[in-house]
């Protein structure tokens, strides 16, 4: 399956073609096509807004018009904010991104055609797409930067591929097994019952379903039940501490023959 390409209409701004190539190597797109770039192409401050996704850049293809960029194209989206008065499919970016994806997959060659900071697309170009795809921003400021309406239909094409965390974020370590759970709830109950915490004595049983129906929800692992039995520990001591302090003040001020 081939990823769509991204093609820009008479880009002004070399800054914001370099920020389009930084956000298309980051969902994974690789074909950058400009028409009509204004100040022609290259230009080094691509490259330095790119952050590395040179890849993208030295690939880049350019066209005089839409029509040659999208000549060897079966299946192309055009991203406008402003209503047209042609009668085409006009879809959301994710709506937009399942029916690329569906293409890709019977081996088509599609893309997406994105208009220039100043006056976005024309209608004679959005007329060779075969449909429209209009982001549902809020209406009181439709205006989006070109990288960010590159990066958000980006965004919706890689979710279709890969709809799950990098593989550099490990899945937790799994849940302790259920006896040693009860170990450290049991530690619990003792050190709770010691400390006075089940006042009055008539609501323990609910109050430790209370704490039971808790720890089952956060599925503890091992080193996390580890981790709240020292803590248990370290209170209890640290009663004990207290207790013993305060027993030897109380006999040192009642004297030896009190």
């Amino acid at each position: 399956m081939t990823p769509p390409c991204v093609i820009l209409d008479r880009p002004q701004l070399a800054d914001n073609i370099g920020a389009v190539a930084r956000v298309m190597a980051n969902f994974g797109l690789t074909d950058l096509r400009l028409v009509s770039p204004r100040d022609g192409w290259p230009q080094d401050r691509a490259w330095a807004t790119a952050s590395g996704a040179d890849w993208v850049l030295e690939g880049v293809r350019t066209y005089e018009d839409v029509a040659a960029a999208v000549a060897d194209l079966q299946t192309v989206y055009a991203t406008t904010a402003r209503p047209r008065e042609t009668r085409q499919p006009i879809l959301t970016p994710r709506q937009a991104a399942q029916a690329l994806h569906g293409a890709a997959g019977e081996g088509q060659s599609v893309g997406l055609l994105f208009g220039g900071e100043r006056a976005g697309l024309e209608t004679q170009d959005v007329v060779r797409c075969t449909g429209i795809v209009t982001i549902p921003i809020d209406p009181r400021h439709h205006s989006l930067n070109l990288a960010q309406a590159v990066a958000v239909t980006a965004y919706e094409w890689r979710t279709t591929v890969l709809d799950a965390p990098p593989p550099r974020f490990r899945e937790a370590d799994p849940p302790a097994d259920a006896a040693l759970v009860e170990g450290f709830i049991g530690h619990l109950e003792a050190e709770l019952e010691a400390g006075g915490f089940f006042h009055p004595p008539d609501k323990k049983p609910s109050m430790m379903r209370n704490l039971r129906a808790l720890f089952a929800r956060a599925q503890l692992s091992e080193q996390e039940v580890a981790t709240l039995r020292g803590a248990v520990h370290a209170l209890a001591r640290g009663r004990g501490r207290v207790l013993a302090k305060l027993a030897a003040q109380q006999a040192r001020s009642e004297g030896p023959g009190a």
